[in-house]
């Protein structure tokens, strides 16, 4: 069992009433993890120490940030194995959270590297003399709310690039990978960012939403940014608005594989798989819908099929474990109802659909209608389902029919017919001949529609994490009208 402290101005502390919380396993029952159940004072004190360390982070050259992130980045890389051991949180498979901390990693060297490039622009003007310029600089207290799917990989993300353009961090850790999350702060404190440069808090799962409403409200905190589900993203974006907060949602997803007639199906089965069913289906970038023509529907669905049979989900301690647990009993509960749905009003079974415990075989379904759940409701688990369709233009319409909006993908030999459908995708990404779950640290990376909006990594989140000012210098005297 891990012990998790709070993180606050560069000190391990517990909770100020000393109330903490479990983390079980999801698949043996044991707890996980015991983590510090922060009161509203503790949010208070994260926020305060952040804000007492920005003169001195946002002050530094931005050479010595950079150096101090690629450090931290090959300390977290040199500390996989302790991530790795605390997968026992979400009852994820190893190689998932090693590939965490790779990504991990590679988001603090991009985020070193922008240290730089935060350029503003000198501005024309009508006035004699004035030489005026627009600035970016660090907005102050970075608020970043991080979930439990993609542990490392997503509190990393809404840390690096806010640190990068010279702003401090308050990170609150999820109830579900709290020790996941305070192992990340605690790397980047001993990198020597400084104290109170990261703060991380943890809280138990029936204070979030005061713990949130009180982060969010703190008027030190200038900015927020939070990647999880469309329900919590509404609130968080409700609650930034309300007190005049500019909020980064990275948000649920249902996403479309759309296989075109003239599709390498080989290519396209194996893209499906890794989309739909690593790590259990519960990636926001997921596939959820294979939408086919109808022409090679058949062949690509019998093939999927059969590979989906070399993928058996089960304890991610056993050897045999291709795909391991899902978060908890209940999202196994939650997602067999949108299978039997589906089952009862008709659609088949080709594959998967056994629960037991936390445990669901990786499950296709065809012959899903708009009548059931599973066509519009975000499973967030290994399950997917085949829409068919006559024509480029009926696969484009079926993609498009969906609240959601974040990533997409195009099977198709002609590129050039594929790049065109790709512009008419409502989502944030699209890649062609390739999964929909693909994440570098140097792309833009964010939804449209109910999958939120703005853009983490690389250029694209610099916007997010600083403000632009405009500064005039005037040179000579000036003429007033009175």
């Amino acid at each position: 069992m891990l012990d998790v402290p709070l993180l606050i101005g560069g000190q391990s502390c517990p909770a100020r009433d000393g109330r903490t919380f479990e983390r079980r396993n999801p698949v043996t029952g044991a707890v996980a993890s015991r983590a510090a159940a922060a009161t509203l004072e503790d949010a208070d004190a994260a926020v305060a120490a952040a804000q007492a360390a920005f003169p001195a982070w946002a002050a530094l050259a931005p050479n010595e940030r950079r150096s101090r992130l690629l450090r931290a980045a090959g300390q977290l890389q040199a500390r996989s194995a302790e991530f790795i051991a605390a997968a026992g949180e979400t009852g994820a498979m190893a190689n998932w959270y090693g590939f965490n901390v790779q990504l991990a990693a590679n988001i603090l060297r991009e985020a070193a590297s922008m240290t730089t490039q935060i350029n503003g622009e000198v501005i024309p003007s009508d006035v004699p003399g004035s030489f005026a310029m627009a600035l970016r600089q660090p907005c102050g207290v970075v608020l970043g709310i991080a979930p439990w799917n993609a542990p490392v990989i997503l509190a990393t993300r809404a840390i690096a690039m806010p640190l990068a353009c010279g702003n401090t961090v308050v990170l609150k850790a999820s109830e579900l990978s709290p020790a996941v999350h305070r192992l990340i702060g605690q790397v980047l404190q001993e990198a020597g960012l400084g104290d109170g440069v990261v703060n991380v808090i943890s809280n138990a799962p029936e204070d979030a939403p005061a713990i949130v409403e009180r982060l969010i409200a703190n008027p030190a905190v200038r900015r927020v940014n939070f990647t999880g589900s469309t329900r919590v993203g509404r609130i968080v974006g409700e609650l930034s608005a309300r007190h005049l907060k500019p909020a980064l949602l990275e948000l649920g997803g249902k996403a479309p594989l759309l296989v075109l007639e003239d599709a390498d199906l080989d290519a396209a089965v194996q893209a499906a798989a890794f989309g739909a069913y690593f790590n259990q289906g519960q990636i926001c970038m997921s596939t959820e819908r294979l939408i086919v023509d109808a022409r090679v529907a058949e062949d690509f669905v019998a093939r999927l099929a059969a590979k989906i049979a070399s993928l058996p989900a089960g304890n991610p301690e056993a050897a045999d474990s291709v795909l391991g647990s899902l978060v908890d009993a209940s999202a196994g509960t939650r997602i067999k109802g949108l299978i039997d749905d589906a089952l009862e009003q008709g659609a088949t079974l080709v594959a998967g659909g056994q629960l037991a415990g936390s445990i669901l075989q990786p499950t296709l379904l065809d012959g899903v209608t708009e009548a059931m759940r599973l066509y519009r409701e975000e499973s967030f688990g290994p399950v997917a389902v085949v829409l068919r369709g006559a024509g480029d233009e009926a696969l484009l319409r079926l993609a498009n029919d969906s609240e959601f909006g974040l990533s997409a993908a195009i099977f198709s030999r002609d590129t050039g017919r594929a790049l065109a459908l790709a512009q008419r995708l409502e989502s944030g990404i699209c890649h062609i001949n390739g999964p929909t779950v693909h994440d570098e640290a140097q792309m833009p990376f964010g939804g449209v529609k109910a999958s939120g909006y703005g853009s983490f990594g690389g250029k694209a989140a610099i916007e997010q994490f600083t403000q632009l000012r405009w500064i005039t210098l005037q040179n000579g005297p000036r003429h007033y009208p009175i």
